[in-house]
């Protein structure tokens, strides 16, 4: 379920707040609240829909060491996009031995 939508629950309107993490195009982090079965922080990876114009979840995270690394390390970010963004290509990261 999106973020920005609203949940109800009894008679009363429940909205979902968005925390906006870090921004890295076309990728987003954010917080959307917590998650209702252990109350833990509820992290996912949106994407940015060049068709619609908005961002769509596109990766729900397991918990905020998967944020960690996944804000760190934006190849690995690329390897959850289900798309299939070329990700890791050889070339692309120093070779730390040769220095």
């Amino acid at each position: 379920m999106p973020c920005s939508r609203s949940r109800r629950r009894g008679s009363s309107l429940k909205l979902n707040t968005m925390d906006v993490i870090l921004e890295r195009y076309p990728y987003r982090y954010v917080q959307c609240g917590t998650l209702e079965i252990n109350g833990m922080p509820d992290y996912r990876i949106q994407k940015f829909d060049e068709w619609t114009r908005r961002y769509k979840d596109m990766y729900l995270l397991d918990n905020g060491i998967q944020l960690d690394y996944a804000i760190e390390d934006f190849e690995y970010t690329k390897w959850l996009d289900p798309a299939g963004v070329p990700c890791y290509v050889k070339g692309d990261v120093y070779d730390m031995e040769s220095r």
